[in-house]
């Protein structure tokens, strides 16, 4: 059996997110302005989210590397 995989678009933000996992955990850049990559505390990538989706039409794939990697240490300012 598959894993499952949670795909949510806000067509009034066009914002399109994908989760592979549905576990605490928050946002940070990519190498593309357009798209964010949602990780744990531990680095583990648990999905991403593309901004602005319908610029996206008529255009070449979207391609993006997504890093796992350790998360950068948090402070008290990024948990607000």
């Amino acid at each position: 059996m598959g894993e499952e995989v949670r795909v949510w678009y806000d067509e009034e933000g066009d914002y399109l997110e994908v989760l592979f996992a549905h576990k605490k955990g928050y946002f940070r850049e990519t190498d593309h302005d357009a798209v964010m990559e949602k990780v744990d505390e531990a680095g583990n990538i648990l999905g991403f989210s593309i901004l602005k989706v319908s610029a996206l039409k008529g255009s070449p794939p979207l391609t993006v590397t997504l890093k796992q990697q350790p998360a950068e240490p948090r402070t008290e300012a990024d948990a607000q």
